[in-house]
């Protein structure tokens, strides 16, 4: 199990601490220990129970912090401020159905795009860069939505099978 780690972030002038789970290996797999996450994967059923039941915030910043997102990205990917996470964290809120769902799946990719890619910083390279097997689109603007990340995931089984035509 990951150490967790302090980090701080500006609000309003002020720093605000939350803890972050350090990247090491298996990206998914300390998301998996910190956020319950593994049972999201064994159905398309108990991925939607956990998502009704919504992530502690923390994720959410857990996942800024460690998948290389500037706060912009972030914020355009899960049509959501850094900010209101934050209040979610202070007011011990529990994140909606819809976010919550778009977290697991893109703890997901990155984990299958550090498995093919070697690192979450290459691997947000790679997302903000066209790609040819998605008709030439960035992909980190697909990542609105779940059809999107779909589609990213697929173009993710193609390249590491090596089917990229």
């Amino acid at each position: 199990m990951a150490m967790k780690k302090e980090s701080t972030t500006k609000k309003g002038g002020k720093s605000v601490a939350y803890d972050f789970i350090p990247l090491q290996s298996g990206f998914l797999a300390e998301a998996e220990v910190a956020y319950n996450l593994r049972p999201s994967y064994s159905s398309d059923m108990q991925l939607l129970n956990r998502s009704k039941a919504g992530l502690s915030p923390k994720a959410a910043l857990d996942f800024l912090s460690i998948s290389g997102f500037t706060q912009d990205e972030f914020q355009a990917t899960f049509k959501t401020t850094v900010k209101t996470i934050q209040n979610h964290v202070s007011r011990a809120l529990t994140l909606d159905a819809s976010l919550s769902e778009k977290l697991i799946k893109s703890f997901a990719l990155f984990d299958k795009g550090i498995e093919l890619f070697g690192s979450a910083s290459e691997f947000h390279r790679w997302l903000t860069l066209p790609a040819y097997g998605l008709g030439n689109m960035v992909p980190i603007t697909l990542m609105d939505t779940v059809t999107g990340m779909k589609l990213i995931e697929e173009e993710l089984i193609r390249i590491e099978y090596g089917a990229l035509a």
